[in-house]
């Protein structure tokens, strides 16, 4: 096999050529006594298994096709116990302040009266929803469910891309790429002691009943889907099964007396908790969007009225609106007098005057992201793009600078891929999930995405991006190899588990 070469960039794995960082000497001692055929059959035991359990995401634009099977690179991305507490608390920080800025923007907005945030952003932001004004959500949260994006730079120091608190998705890939290396791999977990991931849909689960209305015994919970042409259709139906609950259309829904039931073919059933993966904008054809098929009719205001949940809440997309994000690290001091644990990457508003300049004087050196778009459109990468597309960015910004953010281009970390019968270094994030209900719950692992195409920068499936198994150490393995963590017993049942 050719050399590896981790130059250029933050490598996840090599602190420099031939230099394996701690952590990974284990794995490199095994992947040491493998021949490029040994990976590529354990390659493709790992794709026919994703094919066989029909791990798939849907691509709705191009010509590529609706149902894809989820690329998956076999070679695990280690996070040290170090790294994870502050990816932990700095999640944990950053969803509590932005449920503290939702209630207030909802209610007194006073962060908005003290120009910490500016009113236009906010109240001219489209996932702003006024109907919600003084709505109380159980528990006072309204972010159950977050996938914030993470990246490093070249130095190796984590931040904040992006977050995503409406309906974010890729939790059941996170899972799926665990049971499958366990299945095809099952040797390189023996040296190491890897944080569990598999709990996730039982965690989710605990949050939907906690938020339950009060009154109700034994809640009813659903997963609301928009069905089979969403994208992330698979993720539904993985996460509805593996919580024991429906998997329910909108048609499937509705409403009298102020009640949600859902129709069985043992007459109606009361509906107590929404798991909704539907906008905002389709959720209810009474109040958003009228020629909705995929909500329910009266469902807002049986919301209103404290008689059905709903996960996420509605009008939650205002504090992941991608210019409200420039705001972030101001809100968390504001609300919690905090620095941030981890840090945004910066951001230009081309909103303002100044910072707009700035962006059209460099748009083949920033990335600029539309802040309405997601899954990697709507975006220019202005060192791989042409000056037709920089123009067309140019006239769009001009238009409509509120639509528009820029932020520079980061030189992403890279881990090592298996790429036809040889190593190669790709660009990776990272979407760690964080749940909420009676207290906050970051999920020990997450969902390393790849840029599965040299020299790409977008990890997202939809742009031919795929997936990594993605391990949390609950110790760091000692110099002969054996996981360090003390507790002999729970290791031990970690690894039975595996």
């Amino acid at each position: 096999m050719p050399p590896y070469d981790p130059s250029g960039f933050w490598d996840e794995m090599f602190a420099g050529p031939g230099r394996v960082r701690p952590h990974y000497t284990a794995l490199a001692r095994r992947l040491a006594t493998l021949g490029p055929a040994d990976v590529a059959r354990r390659q493709q035991a790992a794709d026919r298994s994703f094919q066989a359990r029909g791990i798939t995401f849907a691509v709705n634009q191009g010509a590529e096709g609706i149902e894809k099977i989820m690329p998956f690179d076999l070679v695990p991305r280690m996070i040290t116990p170090d790294e994870w507490s502050q990816i932990e608390r700095g999640l944990e920080q950053r969803v509590r302040a932005l449920n503290l800025f939702l209630h207030d923007i909802y209610h007194d907005q006073h962060i908005l009266e003290h120009g910490v945030v500016p009113w236009e952003l906010v109240l001219g932001a489209s996932g702003y929803r006024r109907e919600f004004r003084g709505v109380d959500p159980p528990l006072g949260v309204y972010t159950h469910v977050v996938g914030s994006d993470l990246v490093r730079d070249a130095s190796g120091a984590f931040y904040v891309l992006e977050d995503n608190l409406r309906t974010p998705s890729g939790v059941s890939y996170l899972v799926e790429n665990r049971r499958v290396l366990k299945r095809t791999w099952p040797q390189i977990f023996q040296t190491y002691d890897v944080r569990p991931v598999e709990q996730y849909p039982q965690d989710l689960l605990e949050v939907l009943l906690a938020i339950a209305p009060p009154v109700v015994d034994e809640p009813n919970v659903v997963v609301l889907t928009p069905g089979v042409f969403n994208s992330a259709y698979y993720e539904h139906v993985f996460l509805a099964k593996a919580m024991g609950v429906e998997l329910v259309h909108g048609s499937d829904l509705f409403v009298d007396d102020a009640t949600i039931y859902m129709r069985t073919t043992r007459g109606r059933r009361r509906v107590d908790v929404i798991y909704r993966r539907v906008d905002d904008d389709f959720l209810d054809p009474l109040t958003f969007k009228p020629d909705s098929l995929l909500g329910v009719a009266g469902l807002v205001a049986t919301y209103r009225l404290g008689r059905v949940s709903l996960a996420n809440g509605i009008g939650t997309g205002v504090a992941d609106d991608k210019a409200i994000y420039a705001y972030v690290p101001r809100i968390i001091q504001y609300y919690l007098g905090e620095d941030p644990i981890i840090p945004n990457v910066k951001t230009y508003l081309a909103s303002e005057d100044d910072e707009r300049q700035y962006i059209l004087e460099h748009l083949g050196e920033l990335v600029v992201k539309s802040v309405n778009e997601s899954g990697g459109y709507g975006m220019l990468i202005g060192p791989h793009s042409t000056a037709a597309e920089r123009e067309q960015f140019r006239q769009q910004i001009l238009a409509n600078p509120r639509s528009y953010i820029a932020q520079p281009t980061l030189a992403l970390s890279r881990h090592p891929c298996w790429v036809d019968d040889h190593f190669e270094g790709r660009h990776v994030d990272l979407r760690p999930f964080v749940l909420f209900g009676k207290e906050v719950k970051v999920t020990p692992g997450g969902l390393t995405r790849v840029a599965l195409r040299r020299g790409s920068l977008v990890v997202n499936s939809s742009q031919g991006g795929g997936g990594k198994d993605t391990w949390v150490l609950g110790s760091l393995p000692t110099p002969a190899g054996q996981a360090g963590r003390p507790d002999v017993a729970g290791a031990a049942e970690r690894r039975e588990d595996a």
